[in-house]
Parts: C-alpha cells; structure tokens; sequence
C-alpha cells in the first residue's frame, strides 16, 4: 500500500440516521435495471481474491518441518484488522467472522487508491 492511498470507512446502515432502504422493485426509473445490465459484460470476469490473516518469514528448513498442530507466529495480533486483496491490490480491510460454522469476512473498511 502506498502512502497516496486513503481510507474511506463504510456507512453503518444499522444507524438511527442512516438513510431508508429502497427496495429495488419500487424503483420505476430504471436507473438500477440499466446499471445492472451495463455492467453485464463483466459478471463472468475472473478475480482472484485473498484474505491475509497475517505473515510471517522463515527458511526453507523451517518450513519443511511444519506439521499438523504447528503454532505459526503471524505479524498481527488476535482482532487486529485483515487485509483484503483483489488481483493482488489491497481494495479492503474486514474482520473474521464465524457463520454456521464456516469462516468468512466482513469487510469494515475500503481502501480507495488514488490513481496516477
């Protein structure tokens, strides 16, 4: 991440003032059914997307000798914020989180890069 990068947090829409949800059928303007259907040709594009829990470096050795039940020290601490990668480019920052027993994320925070 460069330091040109800036954070930009995501609205809480569990707010007291966070605005209505509009249901998209009661919509008769046609702004979502178009917005929708321009970006059709893109729906079938594929991204690679990776959840960084944390890093950590080591030898080659090191690494031979991991096993099952192998304490691995990451970088980051236990709640400290994970990053979110598309294409290898840092887009987000989320929590993990635990639903029906499978792991996922929740992403808290986009990071919008500034472009060149």
């Amino acid at each position: 991440m460069s330091d040109s990068d800036s954070k930009v947090p995501l609205q809480d829409l569990n707010a007291a003032d966070a605005p209505p949800m509009v249901d998209d059928a009661d919509r008769d303007d046609g702004v979502v059914s178009r917005a929708a259907s321009d970006l059709e040709a893109v729906f079938d594009v594929p991204v690679q997307v990776s959840a960084v829990l944390g890093r950590s470096r080591m030898d080659v050795g090191e690494l031979l000798k991991l096993g099952p039940g192998t304490v691995l020290e990451l970088d980051r601490r236990v709640g400290e914020a994970i990053d979110i990668y598309v294409n290898n480019r840092l887009v987000a920052r989320g929590e993990v989180v635990l639903v029906e027993d499978k792991l996922g994320v929740t992403m808290t925070e986009i990071i919008k890069a500034e472009r060149a």
